[in-house]
C-alpha cells in the first residue's frame, strides 16, 4: 500500500486556450477501489494518461508503483492474432497461466484464448483484456469504460469481478457498476476535484445536500446584500442633504442657528459618511463569503423535446418476424412480436449478437432512412405506419467528421438552437471551431443527441445512445424523457436508465 500524490499539476493541450487542470493537487492509495467521475471533456482519460507518462505537464505526480491501462490499444493486424498470440504483443510479461486464472474468475474457459481475437464478441474481448490487465504484479490499473457495448450479462460477470478485485482507478457511467465496486471517488466538479470515500451515490447523495446548503446560503448572503445597499444609500442620501445645509441659512426662518453650527452639520455629516463606509465594507465582506458557494453546483439545464404527432396509434407492428444473415445456419431471432404506439417507450434487450441493431436498422430502413443494412432473410410481418419519421441515434460515431456548422448544414438543423443545446449538455464554446473527429467519445454521442432531440420526428431510435455519456448529462436525458414522454424505441444495455424510462421490454 502506497500514495500517489499530485502536487500542483498544470495541463492543457497545445493550441487550447484553457487548462484542464490548472494547480491542482491531491493524493490517493494505490489499495482504493477508485470511482473516477466528472462530465465529459473534463479530463478523466486525459489524467489517466498523464499517469501513464503520455504527455508533459507541470508540477508533479509521485508514485512508487507501475500503472497499467484499460482499455489497451489494438490494431487492424492485431485482431487477427489468436488471444494467446496477443498477449505476448500487448505484454509479453504476463504468464498464461496467471491470465487463464483470471479468465476463469470472469466465468471463461482457457479455449477462448486459442481462438482469433476479431472473432470474439465485444464481451469476450472485454473479459480477455481483463485478465491480462489484473495478471500483472505491484501495478495501479486504471479501467476505462470496461461495459460499453456489454450486455447486461456480461456486465454483471465483470461488475462481479472488480467487486474482488482492488489496487484500481475505474471511469464508467453506469452508476450501477461504480456503487458496487468502488470504495472511494475522486470527482472532477466543475471548478475544484475532491476525493471522497464511499461509492457515487453515496457522494451523490452528499453533494446534493451541500449543494441544497450553498444555495441557502447564497440566497442568505443575496438578501443580506441588498438590505446593506439599500442601508448604504439612505445614510449616504441622508449624509448628503445634511452636508447640504452647512453654508447658507435664512435667519428668520431658522432663527435659532448660528454661524458656529456648520462645525456641528460637519461633523455629523462625517459621522454619517463613516456610517456608510462601514456598511460598504459589510457588502464587501457579504460578496466574499456568497463567491464560490455555487461553483461546483450541477444544474442539468432543462432539455427539451417536441416530436410529431402521427395520425396513427399504432406506429411500428411486428408479428412472428424472424430473421437471419444470409449464410448462416440458424436465425438470429425468430418469432419476434411487439408493437409500439404513439407514447410507448420501449426497450430492446437482449445479449450481443441477438439481432437489436439489426432489427433497428430495418425498421428505419422501412421509414426510408439510409442505413447499412446488412443482407439478410425474413419472413413474418415487420411493418411501419406510412409516413413515419424516425430520429435516429446510431452505436457507432467514427463517421463524424468535419465541423459543427457542416453537420447542421447537411442534416438542415438551425445552428443557434443546435449549439444551445450542445451549451446545455455542457459543452464549451470552444468545442464549437473544432473538428468533431477531434472530440471525445462522449461528446461525439452528444452531438448525436443533440441532433436528434432537433430533428423533427414522429419517434426515435436510439440505439446504445449512453455509451461513454457521463453520469449528470444521463440524469439529465432521463429528466427529458421522463417530462417530455416522446415515443422511443431504444436499445441500452445501462439498467438504472432501462429501468426508469421504459414502458416496456422485449427481450430478444
Amino acid at each position: 500500500m502506497s500514495q500517489i500524490r499530485v502536487n500542483e499539476l498544470t495541463f492543457n493541450y497545445d493550441g487550447s486556450p484553457d487548462n484542464i487542470f490548472e494547480n491542482v493537487s491531491f493524493s490517493i492509495d494505490t489499495n482504493w477501489k477508485l470511482g473516477f467521475i466528472g462530465r465529459n471533456g473534463k479530463g478523466k482519460t486525459t489524467f489517466l494518461k498523464l499517469l501513464m507518462g503520455e504527455h508533459s505537464y507541470r508540477g508533479s505526480i509521485s508514485a512508487s508503483v507501475k500503472f497499467d491501462y484499460f482499455p489497451y490499444c489494438i490494431d487492424g493486424s492485431m485482431r487477427e492474432l489468436t488471444a494467446s498470440e496477443l498477449i505476448s504483443e500487448l505484454r509479453p510479461d504476463r504468464e498464461e497461466w496467471r491470465v487463464i486464472c483470471e479468465l476463469s474468475q470472469l466465468g471463461e474457459d482457457a479455449d477462448i484464448l486459442y481462438r482469433t481475437f476479431g472473432t470474439l464478441s465485444p464481451g469476450e474481448q472485454t473479459k480477455v483484456l481483463l485478465a491480462v490487465l489484473f495478471a500483472g504484479d505491484n501495478e495501479f490499473l486504471m479501467i476505462d469504460e470496461p461495459t460499453n457495448h456489454l450486455d447486461h450479462k456480461a456486465r454483471d460477470i465483470v461488475r462481479e469481478y472488480l467487486i474482488g478485485k482492488k489496487g484500481f482507478i475505474l471511469v464508467s457511467h453506469d452508476r450501477e457498476l461504480l456503487d458496487a465496486c468502488t470504495d472511494h471517488v475522486l470527482v472532477l466538479n466543475r471548478k475544484t476535484i475532491e476525493v471522497q470515500s464511499g461509492n457515487f451515490s453515496s457522494w451523490w447523495e452528499n453533494k446534493q445536500r451541500r449543494d441544497q446548503f450553498a444555495e441557502s446560503e447564497n440566497e442568505k448572503h443575496k438578501r443580506e446584500i441588498k438590505k446593506l445597499r439599500q442601508a448604504a444609500k439612505r445614510t449616504a442620501d441622508w449624509a448628503d442633504k445634511n452636508e447640504s445645509t452647512k453654508i447658507g441659512f435664512d435667519p428668520i426662518k431658522e432663527h435659532d442657528r448660528f454661524l458656529d453650527t456648520r462645525a456641528f452639520i460637519g461633523a455629523k455629516t462625517k459621522k454619517l459618511q463613516s456610517r456608510v463606509k462601514q456598511i460598504q465594507n459589510r457588502i464587501e465582506h457579504e460578496i466574499e463569503e456568497k463567491e464560490g458557494l455555487l461553483q461546483d453546483i450541477e444544474r442539468r439545464p432543462v432539455l427539451k423535446l417536441s416530436q410529431l404527432e402521427h395520425h396513427k396509434r399504432v406506429l411500428i407492428e411486428l408479428r412472428d418476424y424472424s430473421f437471419s444473415y444470409a449464410g448462416a445456419e440458424h436465425p438470429v431471432a425468430e418469432g419476434v412480436t411487439f408493437t409500439v404506439r404513439r407514447g410507448d417507450r420501449v426497450a430492446l434487450n437482449g445479449g450481443n449478437g441477438c439481432g437489436k441493431s439489426t432489427l433497428i436498422k430495418r425498421i428505419l430502413a422501412l421509414t426510408g432512412a439510409e442505413t447499412d443494412l446488412p443482407e439478410f432473410i425474413e419472413s413474418g410481418i415487420c411493418e411501419t405506419a406510412s409516413g413515419l419519421r424516425a430520429s435516429y441515434i446510431p452505436q457507432d460515431t467514427s463517421f463524424l467528421k468535419g465541423s459543427i456548422s457542416d453537420l447542421c448544414e447537411q442534416r438542415s438543423l438551425d445552428l443557434s438552437m443546435y449549439c444551445t443545446v450542445l451549451r446545455q449538455l455542457d459543452f464549451s464554446r470552444e468545442q464549437f471551431t473544432k473538428d468533431m473527429g477531434d472530440f471525445s467519445e462522449g461528446q461525439k454521442k452528444k452531438v448525436l443527441i443533440a441532433a436528434s432531440l432537433l430533428t423533427p420526428a414522429h419517434i426515435c431510435i436510439w440505439d446504445e445512445p449512453l455509451n461513454y455519456i457521463d453520469i449528470f448529462s444521463c440524469m439529465q436525458i432521463e429528466k427529458l424523457i421522463l417530462d417530455s414522454s416522446p415515443t422511443l424505441l431504444f436499445v441500452e444495455h445501462d439498467s438504472v436508465f432501462r429501468e426508469k424510462i421504459a414502458t416496456r421490454t422485449i427481450e430478444l
